[in-house]
């Protein structure tokens, strides 16, 4: 019996022993203060720590102090972070802030936005009745019916989600794209068809700096603006953006930085009007304030480059990528209005584009679609735009989906009846891959120029 009860003690003695070990190995691999009574490892998560105990106010400040081990944590995952993203850049072509590209913020979903946004874009009928009788109407039944005639290889998205902004940022890195021209209407205001996107700026370009992209501002031709109005919105945009790492600013040939804007349908405002903010005596002029920026209008007809002119814009651009569509957008006028602008001190930057394909939204205009001819229409632009040596060149677009212009990734689809264009024989990322291929060309041929 006595012999029993030693073992007896022996085995209790071990066995406390052996729990009192594992205690003491719990509690170093815990965070410092975690007690035994929260599940394992909630230690590195403060936030769900002090939700789970309901500390009072006294204890929230001790459960600040216990996380330190878990900050420590959390700031090594950042610096992990930042060196892959690092490495991540370091296999980018670098950026060429001579190429700027046009890019579209206006799209939704139902999970970021409550609604399709754009992508159900309205059938715009013909102006003339009789015409638009033989088309269809109504508007387009997202996500497999999208108002495009190429379907994106991140569907139809939302510009608000950040997984989709840091795709599209990837993207222009691998294309060498150095500016985003971002289109912009003002706070509470909105393109027809979508809802104001002002607010989604920051989240662009916190995003675009991430990749050492800079964003610039494509000024859309929103209701009233006239000179006063776009001296208080550019005020807006130098003092709310102008600060931000990722704002472009273009160097001058005195050595000033300004900002660059491009105003889109320029001339649908009088020259009088513009010569009231961009001429030194102007009523609501913007010259030699802290407000002076480079401003490029919109040129189409020919007129229009004299009104660009004495209108006191610094530039033009074309926009168009339909080759043949405008004076402006056609490539055998590019040399002359080369001259023209050298003539006069101003900006040439000319538009190219990958094609133009609108039919998904205006289906009775065929006439004006420009095949891609497996990416020879882009680089047909693309040399066009070199051969002026001019010194920006900009896309039309990244992601102008409803024209059909767009370099953003597309992806072979068919839904229903409807079989989408796509990029085949090559990949989706054929038009990324040309765009990299002439950002060198260009870089290389600015050199020489430069000599």
């Amino acid at each position: 019996m006595a012999r029993f009860r030693r073992k007896t003690c022996i085995t209790l003695i071990g066995l406390i022993l052996f729990i009192f070990g594992i205690m003491v190995v719990l509690k170093t691999l815990r965070p410092e203060g975690a007690g035994f009574g929260s599940p394992f490892g909630l230690g590195l998560f403060p936030e769900l720590q002090r939700a789970e105990s309901g500390d009072n106010p006294p204890n929230h400040q001790k459960g600040i102090a216990d996380s330190k081990p878990a900050v420590d944590q959390l700031k090594k995952g950042s610096t992990k972070s930042i060196m892959t993203l690092e490495a991540k850049l370091e296999e980018f072509p670098v950026p060429n802030y001579n190429l700027h590209v046009f890019y579209y913020s206006w799209y939704g979903s139902p999970q970021f936005d409550g609604k399709y946004i754009h992508w159900d874009h309205p059938v715009l009928p013909h102006w003339d009745p009789k015409v638009a009788t033989n088309f269809p109407k109504g508007r387009h039944s997202p996500p497999d019916d999208v108002g495009s005639n190429f379907y994106p290889g991140l569907g139809a998205y939302s510009s608000r989600d950040p997984t989709v902004i840091e795709a599209h940022m990837q993207q222009l890195r691998t294309a060498a794209i150095g500016v985003l021209a971002l289109s912009w209407y003002p706070p509470g205001m909105k393109d027809d068809n979508g809802e104001s996107t002002d607010d989604l700026v920051p989240a662009i370009m916190d995003i675009a700096h991430k990749y050492q992209v800079k964003v610039t501002f494509h000024i859309e031709p929103y209701k009233g603006r006239d000179d006063l109005s776009m001296y208080n919105n550019v005020k807006y945009i130098v003092d709310k953006y102008g600060d931000h790492p990722a704002f472009y600013r273009y160097k001058t040939s005195n050595g000033k930085h300004l900002p660059l804007f491009y105003v889109y349908d320029s001339y649908l405002t009088s020259p009088e009007m513009w010569t009231r903010l961009l001429m030194e005596s102007g009523h609501h002029s913007i010259r030699n304030t802290a407000y002076d920026g480079i401003f490029i209008g919109l040129l189409v007809e020919e007129k229009q480059k004299n009104e660009i002119l004495t209108a006191g814009f610094d530039g033009l651009y074309t926009y168009f990528a339909t080759n043949g569509f405008s004076f402006g957008s056609s490539h055998r006028n590019w040399k002359s209005i080369k001259v023209f602008c050298d003539s006069n001190n101003l900006m040439f930057i000319p538009s190219v584009g990958p094609g133009y394909i609108d039919t998904s939204i205006r289906p009775w205009n065929f006439h004006n679609t420009r095949n891609r001819i497996n990416g020879k229409y882009y680089e047909t632009a693309l040399s066009a735009a070199l051969e002026v040596r001019t010194d920006i060149v900009s896309i039309t677009s990244f992601n102008e989906w409803h024209e059909g212009t767009q370099i953003e990734k597309a992806i072979p689809k068919t839904a229903g009846q409807t079989t989408y264009q796509d990029y085949l024989p090559h990949k989706a990322d054929i038009y990324l891959e040309i765009t990299r291929k002439w950002a060198e060309k260009f870089q290389k041929e600015r050199e020489k120029w430069l000599v």
